[in-house]
């Protein structure tokens, strides 16, 4: 996976940080747009977990089971093709059972159910975005460089 795509995505927690702080000021003392607020910060964090989510994985500090990376031996590199058998059928298949879903979503700019502004559809292709960033490093793991596997 490219290091720029996740570390410019590391950024959208500043944004986020500050969409989160606003809604109160904005609500109490603007009585204005705290709900806009939200719906940005949600859609900021949609594609921030979508990448995060696979960087922790790559980094082996997402759902890591114990120390068995640091083993002596081919425990990572068999650990690496069980993560590919296991995300590929996964990602896979929620990504085929939500095509109709998501696209259908992006067609129709679908818009946020409490406010109707639009950008719900977003949020939507965040789980497309996680998918098949997943499903990209779970297939490329197996191949790499012992070395570069975290």
């Amino acid at each position: 996976m490219p290091r720029k795509l996740f570390l410019a995505t590391a950024t959208l927690v500043l944004p986020l940080a500050v969409l989160l702080f606003a809604q109160w000021p904005l609500r109490d003392l603007l009585q204005a747009f705290s709900r806009e607020a939200n719906d940005l910060a949600q859609i900021i964090f949609a594609f921030y977990i979508a990448v995060a989510v696979t960087w922790a994985s790559r980094e082996g500090t997402h759902l890591a089971a114990g120390e068995s990376h640091l083993q002596p031996g081919g425990g990572a590199r068999w650990r690496r093709w069980a993560v590919l058998a296991c995300v590929a059928p996964w990602a896979a298949f929620v990504l085929w059972t939500s095509s109709a879903f998501v696209w259908n979503s992006l067609v129709q700019f679908e818009r946020f159910g409490e406010t109707s502004n639009p950008g719900y559809f977003a949020i939507k292709l965040a789980l497309w975005l996680m998918l098949v960033l997943a499903l990209a490093d779970a297939c490329i793991a197996p191949f790499r460089r012992r070395a570069d596997s975290r």
